[in-house]
């Protein structure tokens, strides 16, 4: 199960990083030709080698992180429509995903639970 959700987690971060730059310089940029909110992702690189090397406390602050683009998603879903709203949703998604992942990552692979 521990590997269920390391495969989750690390899949949903690097479909998430490449969604956020997709999203802002090529799909549904806010500004025609892309903007600067495609730096939004590079938050997101901060947990990356962590998370990919298995590391349970980067996947415990990650979890946290993760909840601001799970908020983002949900505001740009209700805000936007067309194209920018389904990408929102495609957000959530993944934030969804990545968060449970890490929750449970994170619970698994506990000193007391081995």
């Amino acid at each position: 199960m521990i590997r269920v959700f390391y495969l989750a987690a690390c899949g949903s971060l690097i479909a998430l990083i490449f969604l956020c730059l997709a999203w802002e310089l090529r799909l549904a940029p806010v500004v025609p030709g892309g903007t600067w909110l495609a730096l939004k992702c590079l938050p997101l690189l901060a947990p990356l080698f962590g998370i990919l090397n298995g590391r349970r406390y980067t996947y415990q602050w990650a979890s946290m992180l993760i909840l601001l683009y799970l908020t983002e998603g949900i505001v740009r879903a209700t805000t936007e429509h067309g194209a920018a709203q389904l990408l929102a949703i495609a957000e959530i998604f993944l934030a969804s995903i990545f968060f449970c992942s890490c929750v449970g990552y994170a619970r698994l692979t506990r000193p007391s639970a081995r």
